[in-house]
């Protein structure tokens, strides 16, 4: 039933118990101990009587002036997935912590206050939890050890002042839940400690728990209430991964952009403590998104098993693409080399690089390259790229797909074969090029690569090419180049790509620079 429909069976009084439906979002590894990670979708249906949204620490004010900028931005869009939650019979549970004082003869307090003390707790119930056991297997992604703040010193300062003039504690200024996020006092719960929200939980017979909420990294984790108990105490749990912010700064580790640090906290979350929905499941639409997160997204299509791109690609990434990129990364599958799962995120994306190396693949997963291709989107492609999805020899399986042509079509490319391994090939900038907007850290001191030289030549009409490679008593060969597709979408290739060309930063200067150009002239 639509939002609409629920919404006028509410009005008149009709109880409205539709099931919940959700496409849950999680992570997992590509086998055990690879540290690469295949997004994967499930679909679940939970009962709205048996589910309970926390609405986590949505406080009225915060030390930090971006942070309470981007409440007030986000708080609509959970005011609105909050009432639509509750008319479909989903429990809502208030959780503003060190805000009680606010609420002693609310209705919604009183209520949980007056709830039956559960018969057994989960152990350490009432305590901040900072890790849960499946977290061991990871590495946490940010620094957050300043506390998050990224507020400039000047707007920082201004801000305490205007606390101060508001009576509020500048180290502490909540005093309430945010005025946007309206309680029912008919219906709803208010309580911040551990052992209420459980007793809460276990007499209305809740077995799912959706949080949604901020700061993600800190109270959406580590609260009594936060995933890290609610998953240890045996409930289903899931995040509305577009409903909450991070208290990161970008001026520390990994030096991301304040929303590739919300983004790398929420893959970490659906690695190891649970799956995350958005709220366009409930509200229909797309997710949200901050207005000032107008960062494109990049797909990278890893499927190798020669140059190690799956290690350098996304430490790569997320150095040199991390500040003004959204960062997507689909890994094939190590059981089946004619597998990627998780490929059909990549239309989603503004930009696909690939770096797959003679992988036929599943009919289906191949028409979604295809579909990227055919939209026009730009394209980038390292090394193997020129044969990606086409074998050199032996039968294709039922069911699976190449793609011969994909180097002439995609790259304008003519891989025919590489010079010997041992062979080790200098690098230069091709003549007149060295003003490309792609080339302007490659200087003219020449590159010695210790990947093999790949024989590309004759490459095909709409070609630009940027840099050549050469052999003693060899033909010269493009390394890398630009080129216009048939349908008018723009491609970058280059047959770099050894794990050794990524030490030099001139070869990642060039990799970044070729997505900026790319989406600068697709536009």
């Amino acid at each position: 039933m639509s939002p609409i429909g629920l919404a006028i069976l509410f009005m008149f009084g009709f109880v409205v118990s539709d099931e919940l439906r959700w496409s849950l979002h999680s992570q997992e590894e590509t086998s055990d101990g690879s540290k690469r990670y295949h997004r994967v979708t499930k679909n679940e249906t939970w009962q709205p009587e048996k589910t309970a949204l926390i609405v986590c620490d949505v406080w009225d004010s915060h030390h930090c002036h971006r942070a309470v900028l981007r409440v007030e931005e986000l708080v609509p869009r959970l005011e609105a997935t909050k009432n639509q939650l509750r008319s479909q019979g989903v429990t809502i549970i208030h959780a503003p912590s060190d805000c009680m004082k606010s609420y002693l003869d609310h209705p919604a307090r009183l209520r949980a206050l007056k709830t039956p003390r559960a018969s057994q707790f989960p152990e350490k119930i009432q305590e901040w939890c900072k890790q849960i056991p499946s977290e061991e297997k990871g590495v946490y992604p940010i620094d957050q050890s300043n506390g998050g703040e990224d507020d400039e010193p000047e707007e920082h300062a201004a801000w305490v002042k205007e606390l101060e003039r508001q009576g509020r504690n500048p180290k502490t200024p909540w005093l309430a839940q945010h005025p946007g996020i309206t309680i029912d006092s008919e219906k709803d719960y208010i309580s911040d400690k551990g052992e209420e929200v459980w007793s809460i939980l276990q007499s209305r017979g809740i077995e799912n728990v959706l949080v949604a909420g901020v700061h993600t990294n800190m109270c959406v984790l580590g609260r009594p209430f936060g995933l890290r108990r609610m998953v240890q105490a045996g409930k289903r749990t899931a995040l509305f991964s577009d409903l909450t912010d991070t208290m990161y700064d970008p001026r520390c580790h990994p030096f991301v952009s304040h929303f590739t640090g919300t983004d790398l906290i929420v893959d970490h979350i659906e690695k190891f403590v649970c799956p995350t929905i958005t709220s366009d499941q409930v509200l229909g639409g797309n997710p949200f998104r901050f207005k000032d997160d107008k960062r494109p997204t990049v797909a990278m299509l890893i499927a190798e098993d020669e140059y190690r791109t799956e290690q350098t690609l996304p430490v790569w990434s997320i150095s040199e693409l991390g500040k003004n990129y959204r960062l997507r990364w689909v890994f094939g599958s190590d059981s089946n080399r004619f597998h990627i799962p998780g490929i059909d995120s990549i239309q989603e994306a503004d930009l696909l690089l690939v770096s797959v190396r003679r992988r036929p693949i599943l009919d289906d997963e191949l028409k979604q390259v295809r579909r990227f291709e055919a939209s026009g989107k730009p394209m980038l492609g390292i090394r193997t790229a020129s044969h990606a999805f086409s074998l050199r020899s032996g039968e294709i399986p039922e069911k699976v797909n190449s793609w011969p042509e994909f180097d002439a079509q995609v790259w304008g490319g003519n891989y025919s074969n590489h010079y010997p391994n041992h062979l080790r090939p200098t690098i230069q900038v091709a003549q007149q090029k060295q003003s490309h907007p792609l080339l302007i850290d490659w200087g003219s001191s020449p590159f010695v690569s210790t990947g093999s030289l790949y024989k590309v030549a004759p490459l095909a009409k709409g070609t630009n090419v940027l840099l050549e490679g050469s052999l003693p008593g060899e033909p010269v060969q493009p390394v890398a180049w630009t080129f216009q597709r048939a349908n008018g979408g723009k491609s970058f290739y280059t047959s770099l790509g050894h794990p050794d060309d990524f030490q030099d930063k001139r070869f990642q200067h060039m990799l970044a620079k070729a997505i900026d150009w790319l989406l600068v002239q697709s536009k």
